[in-house]
C-alpha cells in the first residue's frame, strides 16, 4: 500500500515504514497527521484518485528531527572580469518516518 501526499506544496510517494525529509515543518508535536491526500493504492490494487484530494484519508507520521541538508555551493564567475562569488546553502529539513495509511 503506497499513497501520494501533499507536505508544503511538495508532493511524496510514501508507504508505511518508510523515511522521508520534507522541508522544516514549524511545529512542537511528535506526530502528525497529513491530511492532503491525492491518491492511494492498497495492496489488491484498488486505487483511490482524488479531486484534488480523498476525503477523509490521512496519513499518520512521528517527526523524528530537525536536521540541516547537505551543502549547496553556488558559484558565479564573469570571464575576464575579475569577478568571482562563492556562496553555500543548507536547507532545513525536517525527518518523517511514516507510521499508518488510512
Amino acid at each position: 500500500m503506497y499513497a501520494v501526499v501533499e507536505i508544503g506544496g511538495h508532493q511524496y510517494k510514501v508507504s508505511e515504514n518508510d523515511r522521508i525529509f520534507v522541508n522544516r515543518l514549524n511545529t512542537e508535536d511528535d506526530e502528525i497527521k497529513i491530511d492532503r491526500v491525492l491518491f492511494i493504492k492498497d495492496d489488491k490494487g484498488d486505487v483511490q484518485l482524488g479531486k484534488p484530494v480523498i476525503e477523509g484519508a490521512a496519513v499518520e507520521a512521528k517527526i523524528l528531527d530537525h536536521l540541516k541538508g547537505d551543502k549547496v555551493i553556488v558559484f558565479k564567475k564573469k570571464r575576464r572580469k575579475g569577478y568571482k562569488v562563492k556562496r553555500g546553502h543548507r536547507q532545513h529539513l525536517t525527518q518523517l518516518e511514516i507510521k499508518k495509511i488510512s
